[in-house]
């Protein structure tokens, strides 16, 4: 097959980002590509995450067999919430709109949301090229942009937003299928398009690779680890996050959870990875705290390294509607090395997952006094933490694990492609 993928957001196999961990688009790009399909991985030249541009104009990589990067330019934007990202996200697609027809039509394009522009730009394109059109719903877009301004000018919020409600109702509804990263999220989105759940319409799991990292960025992420004092001990819990630190999500509550622990003199301690506008703030706060350690952005094999020293991962998530619905990547992440997941809120599909594969725990969303209750059980059963290691291990190879995954994905692509085919030929007998 010929397959475009059409997912801005993501770490690319680029020189910026070359150490970061692929997500879902970038390693299913690979498999495919490994797979003898061709693929084209549409894509922002701007990095998400870093805020800076891979490129300074719109570049084609060759990332490997079968598989090119087109990394288009926008005008990047400094915060994730900002007029800068919407422009951003208009210019990236107009491009694509552009510069697709001087390439040769896929046989399927699978586009994410976000971006609302892109699923619009790649439903149109398969609109007139008759290609068929996936939508993968990973976010609750334009929803949750419009619950994250203030409760008093919030139905002004989702006024000026309309077009983007527009765009998405129309593209969703025109899809040739929705998929979604939970059924939840599948259900959103046809919700959206106003449609009714076909037979192309389902859900796949975030996927995760396990990729050990080179010996010579293993043992250079292994000194790191050393020369901050982090180790796995018997006597100890050490308990790790992955993620942006930014103002979506609040580590306030981990802070005085560390805190209350430290009081308690209970050996637990707690390693909070990332970057973002909230790092100094939650630096300054746990200062005096030896139990809270806040190292900043890490890269792929320092990752591998800290979740082998690691006794749990922690995944505290709002008690959102969005956050509910979904089984993100880092829970999985966590699970593919064994870690148990001690998320919050106390409900929705992770916590179920959690519950019934009794490989984690869950805690109110927030709440300092439910997570030190967690601590101290994990601490005074070990038995306990012993067997939800193994059964989140044991849950990752059921569910997530990235070859089987990503078989699902790509018989589900033939299928969309053969359906398409079929659905051409009789309209032309018609």
């Amino acid at each position: 097959m010929n397959v475009w993928l059409v997912t801005i957001g993501e770490p690319l196999p680029l020189a910026l980002s070359k150490d970061d961990r692929l997500h879902r688009t970038g390693q299913f790009a690979h498999f495919l590509a490994s797979r003898g399909h061709h693929v084209v991985w549409w894509t922002s030249a701007f990095d998400h995450f870093r805020k800076r541009h891979h490129f300074e104009q719109d570049t084609v990589v060759p990332v490997a067999s079968n598989l090119i990067v087109c990394a288009l330019k926008g005008c990047g934007y400094a915060r994730n919430i900002s007029l800068s990202r919407f422009k951003d996200h208009t210019q990236i697609a107009r491009k694509f709109a552009a510069t697709a027809s001087q390439y040769d039509p896929p046989d399927v394009i699978v586009a994410a949301l976000p971006t609302i522009e892109l699923c619009q730009a790649s439903v149109e394109y398969g609109r007139c090229h008759g290609v068929p059109v996936v939508l993968d719903m990973r976010d609750m877009w334009p929803d949750v942009i419009v619950d994250a301004v203030p409760k008093a000018v919030r139905l002004l919020g989702r006024m000026m937003l309309s077009p983007l409600y527009r765009q998405a109702r129309h593209a969703f509804g025109a899809a040739t299928a929705i998929i979604g990263i939970t059924e939840e999220f599948v259900d959103w989105g046809l919700r959206r398009g106003g449609r009714r759940r076909g037979p192309l319409d389902r859900a796949f799991f975030f996927a995760y690779e396990v990729s050990a990292p080179s010996a010579d960025k293993l043992a250079a992420a292994e000194a790191f680890w050393d020369g901050l004092g982090v180790s796995k001990r018997e006597d100890s819990l050490t308990i790790c996050y992955f993620g942006n630190v930014s103002a979506q999500l609040d580590l306030t509550h981990i802070i005085e959870a560390a805190r209350q622990l430290h009081q308690r003199q209970r050996p637990v301690r707690f390693i909070l990875c990332g970057s973002g506008e909230r790092l100094d703030e939650y630096r300054q706060r746990s200062q005096g705290l030896p139990n809270l350690l806040l190292p900043g952005w890490v890269d792929g094999a320092q990752i591998w390294s800290l979740m082998r020293r690691s006794n749990a991962g922690l995944d505290p998530l709002p008690d959102r509607y969005d956050f509910l619905a979904t089984i993100n990547n880092k829970a999985v992440e966590y699970l593919s090395a064994g870690l148990p997941v001690i998320s919050s809120p106390r409900e929705g599909v992770l916590c179920d997952l959690l519950k019934e594969g009794a490989c984690g725990l869950s805690y109110s969303s927030g709440s300092t006094e439910e997570l030190v209750g967690v601590m101290e059980k994990l601490l005074a059963d070990r038995a306990a933490l012993a067997a939800m290691s193994a059964q989140a291990a044991e849950v990752f190879a059921r569910h997530f694990k990235a070859t089987a995954a990503h078989e699902r994905m790509e018989e589900f692509l033939t299928e969309v492609t053969n359906s398409s085919a079929l659905q051409r030929a009789e309209s032309k007998v018609q």
